[in-house]
């Protein structure tokens, strides 16, 4: 069987995309980068989220000899220009503290009337191959901007995006809701035929 490598070290994703290729009829052993020896850790150096999905696949299948995948993701807010867009897990200046970048984009955006804030979470899912190929999809979940979080569930900027179509927040959504229609999903499910169509 084909082996395929994520470039996360996070089970959560792994389990999502494995299941996300059974159900495109996609066989290949998923391996995560902690199955990868010497799997480089690479720096987000990329100035759109395909760049750095691509930076971080092509580096991991460089170390690892085989197909490899990876991501990036973030949100963009429409009167922002599209910020923190490929900024979105260090918008306060640290990377990863969550509760810092929900703070600093709400209040950047406290004068901004409920009518002016559309934004979407995008997620560029990219697959590199040892010989160079590469292919790249896109996911996005569009929605607006509420004043306050709410909602215990998911992470980042879940609490304050309300989903395009509904009356809840990415973080009211129960895990299988959110996977259903969320913009990491969107795209690995774009990519799952460009997978299966190199590995075939």
């Amino acid at each position: 069987m084909q082996r395929l490598v994520l470039a996360t070290r996070n089970t959560h994703k792994i389990t999502e995309l494995r299941a996300i290729l059974t159900e495109a009829g996609v066989t290949v052993e998923l391996i995560g980068a902690d199955a990868v020896p010497g799997a480089p850790d690479v720096r987000e150096t990329g100035v759109t989220f395909a760049e750095n999905a691509l930076l971080k696949a092509h580096a991991l299948a460089r170390a690892s000899g085989l197909p490899a995948v990876a991501d990036d993701s973030g949100l963009c807010v429409d009167v922002l220009g599209g910020a923190p867009g490929i900024f979105s897990a260090r918008w306060a200046g640290r990377h990863g503290d969550d509760l810092a970048n929900l703070d600093l984009l709400l209040a950047q955006l406290a004068d901004v009337p409920a009518g002016h804030r559309g934004a979407y979470f995008v997620c560029a899912a990219a697959l590199a191959l040892p010989d160079g190929t590469e292919r790249v999809t896109e996911g996005r979940l569009p929605g607006t901007l509420r004043f306050a979080p709410t909602g215990a569930n998911g992470f980042g900027y879940d609490p304050i995006l309300e989903v395009e179509g509904d009356t809840r927040t990415c973080a009211e959504l129960s895990p299988d809701e959110k996977n259903a229609i969320s913009h990491r999903g969107r795209a690995f499910r774009a990519l799952a035929p460009e997978i299966g169509a190199v590995l075939a």
